[in-house]
């Protein structure tokens, strides 16, 4: 587990805020789990899950007491971005304002490099 002392990644206080009233509710889960899948209308997409802990090899973006582990792997599509919480008319839903992503599609969670 690599812990930040630059952030590659930041949570925003909406996400911070979010997550933790999210894993108070979720039995067993310690960690909101951000990785980047292939797939989606751009090509890959973010999902989201939860973690009881963190492996040897992810990184630990952590912002008050909210714990969000990365895999290396999806680290590479997500370093510079940002992961917020948004509530808007039309909904609430995690944001990640990714700086390597070229292009995205109009749901949000889908995006190319």
């Amino acid at each position: 587990m690599t812990e930040v002392s630059t952030p590659d990644v930041t949570l925003t206080a909406s996400a911070a805020k979010r997550i933790n009233a999210i894993l108070a509710k979720q039995d067993g889960a310690a960690f909101l789990r951000v990785s980047v899948e292939g797939g989606g209308c751009s090509g890959f997409s973010y999902k989201f899950d939860f973690a009881p802990g963190a492996n040897a090899d992810d990184l630990v973006v952590e912002r008050d007491g909210a714990r969000v582990v990365i895999d290396a792997m999806s680290l590479e599509f997500l370093k510079g971005a940002e992961i917020d919480f948004t509530t808007e008319l039309i909904g609430a839903a995690f944001r990640i304002r990714n700086p390597n992503a070229t292009s995205g599609c109009g749901c949000g969670t889908s995006f190319s490099v």
